[in-house]
């Protein structure tokens, strides 16, 4: 009876510890496939946060710390991402159709395969930083930006081989260095962008 009560009391311990290990920020559930459609999670902590796959749709993200976070597939589409900080976040295959990413800061991020069309990534700071050793720039291939919106953004060294970049706005952006090749610019406005040492969709390199 006594090693009957003491692994009863071991696997109360452990359930109780699993319990208070349940990430919470402002009372919402952070964890893969929660779903948080419309919160506040303004000025939020979610550094290496999970939320692959969580319906984000329509939060407040603002000023939110995100880097290192998880958020494989997520829907956020029209989410407020305005001066977040992206660093080193997975956004691939994520929904982020109509969000607002302005002032967003996020080198070395993964937006692989994401939906980005209608974005304002306007005045986002996305271009490569020194990550340990090594130069990472963010990542877009095979991204649909769409009339995405990326005026004066901060794009070097940024990876867009075989990304959709229709009638996107891309005045003023610094896309030197950036990976184009197989992009779709068709009706893309270029007017004055920095595009030295770019890698044109047609595989040319500018000098």
């Amino acid at each position: 009876m006594s090693k009957y009560r003491k692994l009863l009391s071991v696997l109360v311990l452990l359930s109780l510890s699993a319990c208070s290990s349940e990430k919470t920020v402002n009372g919402l559930p952070i964890e893969p496939g929660a779903y948080l459609a419309g919160a506040n999670l303004n000025k939020a902590g979610l550094e290496e946060a999970n939320l692959a796959g969580a319906d984000l749709s329509g939060a407040d993200l603002s000023f939110s710390e995100l880097d290192r976070a998880n958020l494989y597939g997520a829907i956020l589409t029209n989410a407020n991402l305005q001066f977040a900080h992206l660093e080193e976040v997975n956004l691939a295959g994520a929904n982020l159709e109509g969000a607002d990413l302005r002032n967003a800061y996020g080198s070395g991020a993964n937006f692989s395969n994401a939906i980005l069309a209608a974005a304002n990534l306007s005045r986002s700071q996305m271009g490569v930083d020194e990550i340990g050793s090594i130069r990472v720039g963010p990542n877009f291939v095979n991204a649909n930006l769409a009339g995405a919106v990326l005026y004066e953004a901060d794009l070097e060294g940024a990876n867009f081989s075989g990304a959709v970049l229709y009638a996107a706005d891309l005045r003023n952006a610094d896309l030197s260095g950036a990976n184009l090749s197989g992009a779709d610019l068709t009706s893309a406005d270029l007017t004055g962008a920095n595009l030295t040492g770019a890698t044109m969709p047609d595989g040319t390199k500018n000098p």
